[in-house]
């Protein structure tokens, strides 16, 4: 049998992966404009940091991390997140010593140990956006707005928003008990994750799929916050409001990691089945301390998208995603002198920044029109023994098939500037 590739992976295959360029593209434009600077952190790291960061109590630390000794038989593990890799890379770098907060965004691979299913593989992929050193509420709402405008750019239709607040420790500290006292009664009909749960982070019950029925009633962390969170979550909504971006509140929103304080929040969509979850986040002002010590313990919020559900919800939308993209030339020899030239010419325009191919296979002429027409190309740049005696070549506008005879030593002067027409 051949080898085949890994459960829970893909091949991004040419036609396929320009969607996947596309996508990233928007998503570096969006930062750009929001003025965040890319970070590119280890895809391992000490399995520490993910238990510390990440939570202990949490399914993607207690089930799903691809964890290995390495060959010093220090503990390593596939970052399963963007976050938490973030942030150790802000401490181990003292970026906290900048007199600016941090903006920073991320591209790349993340991993967990699941059951792969639609939109969900065990290699993903994450844009992310990592805003540390500032507690203001505004910086919250700019988070959640910037999550808001890559879907709206990029064609995602009917996009909401749902937020929440999760409060301080304080406020989870008082909040624990008050869940703990609702679910006792049903305890032993809990699921096995949720009976241990019920000690460690009760908070979590509200995020189980299997147990819904028994948090239906369940006390509201709204009615639990604070001053400090109160305020805070007020002045985010008039923030979003302000900026025109509609949202829920959905009180029950925990989100799966256990770092958030304050602001949590999703963002929802058609297009996998009914209504669904399609990326989150939230602030969390304890997390750098987490990783780096008090005295380094810097505010932030963030959110992370993953990259394989968005091309699906598209798709399932009907979303046409830019694949394939034109050439400018494709060139046609004719005669061995001619298909000498060819490669030269081919080279000169590549130097010049234009996007320009030939054929490999020794086709006669009407086979290399129609490998010009697959590979999509703005013209077609034909050259015979004729035209190579007279210094010329045969330009060909694809879309009209207009022709004109131009001269060798200017094609790519000439090209260019058609172009830019």
């Amino acid at each position: 049998m051949s080898i085949q590739k890994p459960k829970g992976t893909q091949d991004l295959l040419p036609g396929v992966v320009e969607k996947w360029q596309y996508i990233e593209e928007k998503a570096r434009d969006v930062c750009r404009r929001f003025n965040y600077k890319e970070i590119r952190t280890p895809i391992f790291e000490h399995t520490e940091l993910f238990q510390r960061g990440v939570g202990e109590t949490t399914d993607i630390v207690e089930k799903e991390m691809y964890t290995f000794p390495d060959k010093g038989d220090r503990s390593m593990s596939l970052r399963p997140e963007g976050t938490a890799g973030v942030v150790r890379a802000y401490v181990e770098n003292k970026l906290y010593g900048e007199p600016d907060i941090n903006k920073l965004y991320y591209i790349g691979p993340m991993f967990r140990y699941e059951q792969p299913q639609a939109g969900r593989y065990r290699q993903f992929h994450q844009f992310g956006i990592e805003a540390i050193g500032s507690v203001d509420p505004s910086l919250d709402a700019e988070v959640i707005a910037m999550g808001y405008l890559f879907y709206k750019e990029i064609g995602l239709k009917g996009v909401k928003v749902e937020i929440n607040s999760v409060g301080n420790p304080s406020c989870r500290s008082v909040y624990r008990e008050e869940l703990q006292k609702f679910f006792a009664p049903v305890k032993d009909k809990l699921c096995k994750d949720c009976q241990s749960r019920y000690d460690r982070n009760p908070m979590r019950i509200l995020d189980c799929k299997k147990d819904q029925e028994y948090g239906v009633g369940a006390p509201s962390i709204l009615d639990f916050l604070d001053e400090e969170c109160s305020t805070h979550f007020s002045k985010v909504q008039r923030h979003l409001t302000d900026m025109g971006i509609e949202y829920v509140i959905n009180p029950r929103m925990v989100r799966g990691l256990d770092y958030y304080t304050h602001t949590a929040f999703e963002y929802k969509a058609a297009g996998i089945g009914a209504i669904d979850t399609i990326s989150g986040g939230g602030r969390y002002n304890g997390l750098v301390g987490t990783i780096g010590g008090s005295s380094v313990d810097q505010p932030g919020v963030g959110f992370g998208l993953g990259l394989e559900r968005v091309l699906l919800v598209l798709e399932a939308q009907g979303v046409a995603v830019p694949g394939v993209r034109p050439i400018d030339a494709y060139l046609i020899g004719m005669g061995e002198a001619a298909e000498n030239e060819v490669a030269k010419q081919l080279f000169a325009l590549r130097a010049a920044g234009l996007t320009a191919e030939k054929d490999y296979l020794g086709r006669k002429m009407k086979a290399q029109m129609k490998s010009a027409d697959r590979f999509a190309a703005k013209f077609t740049v034909i050259l015979g023994e004729d035209e190579l005696n007279r210094g010329t070549v045969t330009l060909k506008r694809m879309a009209t098939g207009e022709q004109e005879e131009v001269k060798l030593e200017s094609l790519a002067e000439t090209l260019i500037a058609k172009l830019e027409q």
